[in-house]
């Protein structure tokens, strides 16, 4: 007797629900903006920059204001005010411009500085367009993820090749209006009530009993 193949087991029906499953879709932004009519968005994918290097500078300028942060990196590439180094610090040297941040350790990765500066103008380019006020932008959420890293080889003693990659990496920024401060509304103050004894203590406070 033959036995029956896995194919021939599943039925027509099985195998059109196999061919018509649901694909999940692809998600561009690993977070959406909470007011997406008051943000713009700025990505660079596959961008030739060392990775730790890219993830610190978004780090320090995550939160800025898109003038604070312009006028920041550019401060860094003439090397006026450094990078703090909070997560790769592995032989990260020390440096005195670093006390502003009340740490020690921290670099100038110029390149990292460039390409953010970029994407910072995209999204400036970008908020003009939905017009929105570029002088009331924020840097609401940035973050920077590992790409494919690019492989090369280098030629060592004895006729051996070693890997020498490089560590390109993902960008992506939503910079968003910042929401106009709004009043509370005054509630009614209701009026205390005390009780007799409470009332007697508080005569006894102010001045005794007369």
């Amino acid at each position: 007797l033959k036995c029956p193949s896995s194919a021939s087991a599943d039925g027509p029906e099985t195998r059109k629900a196999k061919r018509t499953a649901p694909t999940a879709a692809m998600v561009r932004f690993s977070r959406e903006a909470s007011n997406p009519t008051k943000s713009c968005k700025a990505m660079g994918a596959d961008l030739r920059v060392h990775y730790k290097n890219t993830y610190e500078t978004a780090r320090a300028i995550k939160g800025m204001s898109l003038a604070v942060a312009r006028k920041y990196l550019q401060d860094v590439c003439e090397k006026k005010r450094c990078i703090p180094f909070r997560k790769y610090v592995g032989t990260c040297g020390r440096t005195a411009q670093a006390k502003e941040f009340k740490l020690t350790q921290g670099r100038w990765p110029i390149k990292s500085a460039k390409v953010l500066l970029g994407l910072l103008k995209n999204a400036e380019s970008n908020a003009e367009f939905k017009n929105l006020d570029t002088e009331n932008l924020k840097i609401w959420h940035i973050a920077v993820h590992e790409a494919q890293q690019g492989r090369r080889r280098t030629y060592r003693a004895h006729g051996r090749i070693g890997p020498y990659c490089s560590c390109p990496c993902h960008v992506e920024m939503i910079l968003q209006e910042e929401a106009e401060p709004v009043e509370a509304a005054k509630e009614e103050v209701k009026p205390k009530r005390f009780t007799k004894k409470q009332m007697a203590m508080r005569r006894l406070k102010i001045g005794g009993d007369k």
